[in-house]
């Protein structure tokens, strides 16, 4: 069975991917004339895509089998159960009832018994054809349906609900749909909760009809559709990008642009992960690549062995920020400001280029500090190899200059993808097998599984908030705790993000914090002086960079996990070396919401507010103590510059460092000049060959 299963996993995925990349060209040919649901329709383009997720999420599984924890399980096992039991209260046929509760014991009941596993997954996968075909049958009714919803609407509803659940609990764990599922119960059980959180409950069959018919909510809203618009092109990129052989190309060209210092092996990391993260969007998976071809490199200039895997994990989680490629949050961003994507570029350029110096000083102060030996490596690679081989660059300018010219993203990318397709052929020391083309169709949508799931569930989120009106109740409860206080609420709101992130993926923890924090912080920026444009868009970038925090943030960091699998070191440590090469990144998503100054790390609040000479002077003199602000940190955090600090030193340059991040330039200064005087005193009494104290 699981060869069978696995040859139909091929197939339906490379159609799949054809489907999406067919999506971008049809508007411009004949077929558009005929109206075809399935390729003109939002609502039944979203359905399509949340099938595709759905079996070929379930049929993954059968032969990637992941044991999960019945303990795990069980909290989404009675949730579920909960919200299966209130459907047959409902007035609808027996025979629905039995249905309903064969459909639960499939999805749920079949993983806590493992022997039953593999045969649920394959039926469960079957079953999300059903509400497909319903809802494609039935969408011009359907939508008008939605407050008072039919019997099979209901049924179909439910079944899709569970079988999304089920889905994601097989690819990603338990927590994320049991969150969906709390939600969910929030909105049926909400009258019995007492205080401001309470809420009138709404009736379950209007809950299924608004998940499942509706447009813009539920199951197939917006946020759904940035994984249909977006996400699945940048997923086959990489894919091409890597099944292609461009990979090995890219972390030549990195080794040759670095050099063979002791440092080498940091630097190359760096750079490596960001060409990577130009393409890829995935942290973890950049992480792994990374991780994979520069481990001997450190085991060769003698790197601790956490140190390096620290590293590795903290620019993993860049490509989340690397421009043109960044991940998913960007696409939410879009759809939720409705601001165009080359304006988040924009954003994302200065914060990523800071966090990247932050990465490379630690990297060349630690192997400062430990006189590591320079890398011994035999490489033929020569600038003569980067200028053969610097084609593969081309479509990521192309992908820039159309977004700027206002071009669709998906066929900017889609006209990519065949640039490297064309480049790889037409290079016959490149060459692939033309086989090589097929597993990159099917990596593509494989890859999404994982992550279109998660955007799925963050649409249900999202949607069942919305109904509450439980972001206004938490707005009102955040404003107690902060006492109205800009620094206590971001603060909060920075801590609820990062626990958040220990168990949800850095997607549905921005959709939470942006739909329950982000009016209170864009409410308190405004009051501190940023007006209400740039309060917004700072608002948003800071919860972004909290979001992707959450990588690399111990005890749950997926890059930390990613880089420890590769260079055998422990998650949890891992994590924590992380956090500390990271340690910048944390200060620099502060920045830019305390103070409209503090705005000018993201240029564009800037430039839309002020002109000339005023906005180059500000945005000049934040990032000139924001760099300080990192190398100085830095410092402190490693204990060196020029020779090794004392404890006494390393706190002065640390604190410096860490209120540098402070948008205020007359402290700034003079945080400044106190770091200069420790800088020079430690440069001086190295020429003297003093020693440190």
């Amino acid at each position: 069975m699981d060869v069978l299963i696995r040859r139909l996993v091929h197939v339906l995925a490379i159609l799949g991917t054809l489907y999406h990349l067919y999506l971008v060209v049809h508007p411009h040919t004949p077929l558009a004339s005929l109206r075809i649901s399935v390729l003109d329709l939002t609502q039944v383009q979203r359905a399509t895509h949340v099938c595709l997720v759905a079996l070929l999420g379930y049929w993954v599984c059968v032969y990637r089998l992941k044991s999960r924890s019945f303990w795990g399980a069980l909290p989404l096992l009675v949730m579920t159960g909960l919200l299966t039991f209130e459907f047959l209260r409902l007035d609808v046929p027996l025979y629905m009832k039995a249905l309903a509760c064969g459909v639960w014991a499939l999805t749920m009941l079949s993983v806590t018994i493992p022997s039953a596993g593999k045969i649920a997954n394959v039926l469960c996968g079957l079953l999300s054809l059903f509400p497909f075909l319903y809802l494609v049958s039935t969408y011009e009714k359907l939508i008008y349906r939605a407050i008072m919803p039919e019997p099979w609407d209901l049924m179909m509803s439910l079944s899709e609900i569970l079988l999304v659940l089920g889905v994601i609990f097989r690819l990603s764990g338990p927590i994320m749909p049991t969150l969906v599922m709390i939600f969910v119960l929030y909105n049926i059980y909400g009258h019995h909760i007492p205080g401001v959180f309470s809420n009138p409950g709404f009736s379950v069959d209007m809950l299924l009809g608004k998940l499942y018919c509706e447009t813009e909510a539920g199951i197939f809203g917006s946020i759904t559709g940035v994984s249909l618009k977006y996400l699945i092109y940048f997923t086959t990129l990489g894919a091409v990008v890597t099944q292609m052989g461009f990979g090995k190309i890219i972390a030549n060209i990195a080794l040759l642009l670095v050099g063979r210092s002791p440092a080498s092996p940091g630097r190359a990391s760096s750079v490596m992960a960001v060409l990577m993260g130009m393409f890829s969007g995935s942290g973890a998976a950049d992480t792994q690549f990374v991780a994979t071809l520069t481990k001997p490199l450190y085991d060769k200039v003698g790197y601790n062995r956490l140190v390096a895997a620290g590293i590795i994990a903290t620019v993993g989680s860049i490509a989340y920020i690397t421009p043109p490629v960044m991940g998913s949050i960007s696409f939410i961003m879009v759809e939720l400001l409705s601001i165009p994507y080359s304006m988040i570029i924009v954003m994302a350029t200065g914060p990523m280029l800071l966090y990247l110096a932050g990465i490379m000083f630690y990297n060349e102060l630690y192997v400062l500090r430990e006189g590591l030996p320079h890398l011994q490596v035999a490489t033929t690679t020569t600038w003569a190899y980067f200028r053969r081989y610097s084609y593969i660059f081309v479509p990521i300018l192309f992908i820039i200059a159309l977004i700027y010219r206002g071009m669709s993203i998906n066929l900017t990318v889609s006209i990519a993808i065949g640039l490297f397709l064309l480049f790889a052929y037409a290079d016959r020391a490149v060459r692939p097998p033309v086989a090589k083309v097929w597993e990159a169709l099917e990596e593509g949508l494989v890859s999404l599984l994982p992550i279109a799931s998660a955007v799925i569930a963050a649409n249900m989120i999202m949607s069942m908030m919305v109904l509450s009106g439980l972001a206004s109740k938490f707005s009102i409860v955040m404003l107690k705790i902060s006492g109205s206080s800009m620094l206590v609420a971001t603060l909060f709101t920075g801590v609820f993000s990062l626990i958040l992130g220990m168990g949800v993926p850095p997607i549905a923890t921005y959709v939470l914090t942006s739909a329950l924090t982000a009016p209170t912080i864009q409410k308190l920026a405004i009051m501190t002086g940023i007006p209400e444009g740039p309060a917004l868009l700072a608002t948003h970038m800071f919860l972004f960079y909290f979001a992707v925090l959450a990588e690399v943030t111990p005890p749950v960091a997926l890059s930390a996990y990613a880089a420890s699998a590769v260079m055998g070191t422990d998650p949890i440590k891992t994590g924590v070396f992380a956090a500390r090469v990271a340690l910048p990144k944390y200060f620099i998503g502060l920045t830019f919401i305390l103070s409209f100054s503090g705005t000018a790390l993201l240029i564009v609040p800037i430039t839309e507010t002020l002109s000339g000479f005023e906005a180059f002077r500000m945005i000049a003199l934040r990032y000139l103590a924001s760099v300080g602000a990192v190398v100085f940190l830095n410092v402190g955090v490693v204990g060196y510059l020029f020779r090794r600090l004392s404890q006494v030193e390393r706190w002065i340059t640390g604190v410096c460092g860490l209120l540098l991040f402070y948008p205020h330039f007359g402290l700034n200064a003079a945080l400044g000049a106190v770091a200069l005087v420790v800088a020079v005193n430690a440069w001086i009494t190295r020429r003297k060959g003093q020693p440190a104290g």
